[in-house]
């Protein structure tokens, strides 16, 4: 997509460009994962080249001249190739830098000193951190803009009412399920269970359910089985938005949520232990010991490959009780704050990215549900797995992207292991509430 010609008319050149890009008004320019050591893409002398995307060494920061991106190692390499046509019709060179750990962390360290990229991709839960240390800049978008994208990756990216990243894949967990041992989708948790009884009691699987959880818990995907039984992480103020004020976690309803957890824990039916952990999923339903996991569709390669035949449906909720309502998260491409060439940043981030051509190719390379409509709408018409993913997601709820979340999930998460181990969960859930305000000061 080529440059509009009124800035191109501004900007005789590449350095120019760059030059009047590092002069633009942060409040006129626009604004999903990990990073650290990341590599340093050389840029290229000549304007007809992207650089590749390397690991190892000091990250390539912003420099006049040329675009840079940080990415994780996902979407790094699928970012150098859909880069190349930007430079093609533009002339301006694309560095995507393949951060490998640590992403978040490393942008904002890197934002601090001024040797941050230009564009940074990364979940939209790291927004209330990266407003916070003035890192990125929000995005203006029309209401034509915004219906370009499914709502729900919309209200992911927006915070205190503004928006402040270009979404382009959304994500939450679902039930997998092995169709030979449960040809049906259950229709409420109990129901799960006793099909899952009747399996092991057969010695045809050795679990009901593969669900991580471990020594320290896992709160992200135990959330749809709260949210089912009453519980809630955080109030809300008037116009929606998460108030880390109202925490939410030591309320008689979050105890009375992690009882009705209790009773599937390991004192209870055994469907829940901590023997489980990450470590065992997919592999304990990829091997055919378990006919329900719950996971995201980052694990969908992999079931795929096992051969393990299998549908995807919404994680059931408690028999009479709300429907089950897993986070949702949101992929996002986010203007760096004090890169060197806003302009071309926001021209690429609002005119390039956003379009069908690179999020299909995004989605191509890592199959996850993609934020534009349109793209998406032609996936599901031929991927049942990622129709699934998005109607599984239909009761979902943001995560919490205020900076209050960092330091509730771990508490939360031991609490979690604490009380499926056989821990009283209302006095468990007082403590961890009082924990968790004593670092957050709500």
């Amino acid at each position: 997509m080529h440059l509009r010609k009124a800035r191109l008319a501004a900007f005789a050149g590449i350095a120019a460009i760059a030059l009047a890009a590092c002069g633009s008004s942060s409040t006129s320019t626009p604004s999903t994962t990990s990073a650290a050591g990341g590599g340093a893409a050389e840029s290229s002398a000549a304007a007809g080249d992207t650089a590749a995307a390397t690991s190892g060494g000091a990250a390539a920061g912003s420099t006049e001249g040329a675009l840079t991106i940080w990415a994780d190692d996902l979407y790094a390499p699928i970012m150098t190739e859909v880069s190349k046509k930007f430079t093609e019709d533009n002339g301006i060179p694309v560095n995507v830098e393949l951060i490998a750990s640590d992403l978040q962390t490393q942008f904002v360290t890197a934002s601090q000193a001024g040797t941050g990229p230009d564009l940074v991709m990364g979940a939209h839960d790291w927004i209330g951190n990266l407003v916070q240390n003035g890192s990125i800049d929000p995005i203006p978008m029309t209401e034509t803009q915004k219906a370009a994208f499914l709502p729900k990756s919309i209200e992911g990216v927006t915070f205190n009412s503004q928006i402040y990243g270009v979404p382009y894949a959304l994500e939450n967990v679902a039930l997998y399920r092995n169709t030979t041992m449960a040809p049906n989708a259950p229709t409420s948790i109990e129901d799960m269970v006793t099909t899952g009884e009747a399996l092991k009691a057969a010695g045809t699987a050795t679990e009901i359910l593969v669900l991580p959880i471990g020594q320290n818990g896992d709160a992200y995907h135990m959330f749809p089985f709260f949210t089912s039984a009453g519980g809630s992480v955080f109030g809300t103020t008037p116009d929606g938005a998460y108030d880390p004020k109202q925490l939410e976690l030591g309320t008689p309803e979050a105890a009375a949520a992690m009882a009705k957890i209790a009773t599937l824990g390991e004192t209870g039916s055994g469907v829940l232990k901590r023997s489980i952990d990450s470590t065992q999923v997919p592999t304990l339903f990829t091997d055919g010991k378990a006919p329900y996991l719950v996971s995201g569709p980052w694990n969908l390669p992999a079931v795929q490959k096992s051969g393990v035949p299998y549908a995807i449906s919404p994680v059931p909720g408690f028999e009479g009780m709300a429907p089950a309502s897993p986070f949702i998260g949101v992929q996002a491409m986010y203007i760096a704050s004090k890169g060197k060439n806003k302009a071309v940043a926001q021209e690429y981030a609002t005119n390039y990215f956003p379009t069908p051509e690179v999020a299909k190719a995004l989605f191509d390379a890592q199959p996850r549900p993609p934020a534009l409509k349109a793209v998406y709408e032609e996936v599901a018409a031929s991927n049942p797995d990622i129709k699934a993913f998005v109607e599984a997601g239909a009761d979902g709820q943001i995560m919490p992207s205020i900076t209050a979340m960092t330091a509730t999930f771990g508490p939360w998460g031991k609490a979690v292991a604490a009380i499926v181990g056989g821990a009283d969960p209302t006095q468990t859930m007082t403590d961890t509430a009082n924990a968790i305000k004593a670092q957050i000061g709500g």
